[in-house]
């Protein structure tokens, strides 16, 4: 990574206080997962915000299916017969350019709940827009400290109100920052990376790159979100030993979609 990262000198653009109980293994993930979306919409890759795509995406598939049930229905008149062809190859083109974006997407949020499973005190994750990770166009590093106990995992990953308000927080002070304020050039894709312990063992979602770094001229947009403890403190984001963390990158790497972007008039 970059020069002086885990130093007490390291700089962050963003410095987020957080209740220890948006930050466990449930919250890190949807702060990641909500991240991910901002990202991805901001950066004009996808054409509506992620929860919008998600619900048009199910609705088209539960309209397929219907569709289907009508058509096989004896009693439909030819005319209306017709009508419902052609609605269903319309359905089905829409699924097919959805389709690969989604099935990504749902495969990375599996991957992710995997990881804190297997490792719920996870610290650093990396976000990377570009045709690389060697070869960033943007970049969001996301360090999450924690106070005298490590980050736990509830046993679900259902959304408390505590992390809901945390997320909105961390978008709020990314727009601040002038995130998505520049266009990119084309699709391009999204890679993850997070570092672990080097005895994570999830071969099919993620492979270990020990010797990742940025370009030396790149520079990262960095966010810390500081656990409070109870004497309101932050600790130190790792602790040393001999299973210090290495990085990860995730398989499963988002493709941005080429759509029609509108005409400012």
């Amino acid at each position: 990574m970059a020069e002086g990262e885990g130093s007490t000198e390291e700089k962050y653009d963003v410095d987020i206080a957080a209740p220890a109980s948006s930050l466990g293994g449930a919250g890190v993930f949807h702060i990641v997962n909500d991240i991910i979306g901002f990202v991805l919409y901001m950066y004009q890759q996808i054409p509506s915000v992620l929860q919008d795509m998600s619900l048009d995406f199910d609705g088209l598939q539960t309209e397929f299916t219907d569709l289907e049930a009508h058509l096989t229905q004896p009693d439909v008149k030819p005319l209306v017969r017709r009508k419902l062809m052609s609605r269903k190859r319309e359905v089905k083109l829409e699924i097919k350019k959805l389709q690969k974006l989604m099935t990504t997407i749902s495969s990375l949020r599996s991957a992710l709940q995997l990881l804190i499973r297997e490792a719920p005190h996870i610290h650093r994750v990396v976000l990377i827009l570009g045709a690389s990770p060697l070869r960033p166009h943007k970049a969001y590093e996301l360090l999450f400290t924690h106070g005298g106990n490590v980050l736990s995992f509830e046993g679900d990953f259902s959304k408390s109100k505590a992390t809901e308000a945390l997320s909105k927080k961390t978008i709020r002070s990314l727009i601040s920052t002038g995130a998505g304020s520049t266009s990119c050039p084309g699709p391009m894709r999204l890679f993850i990376l997070v570092q672990a312990p080097p005895s994570l063992n999830l071969p099919q979602h993620f492979l270990p790159k020990r010797d990742f770094r940025y370009n030396r001229k790149f520079v990262p947009l960095k966010l810390r979100f500081k656990c409070k403890t109870q004497d309101n403190e932050t600790s130190s984001p790792f602790n040393s030993g001999t299973n210090d963390p290495i990085w990860f990158q995730c398989r499963h790497v988002i493709k941005g979609l080429a759509f029609q972007q509108p005409v400012d008039e």
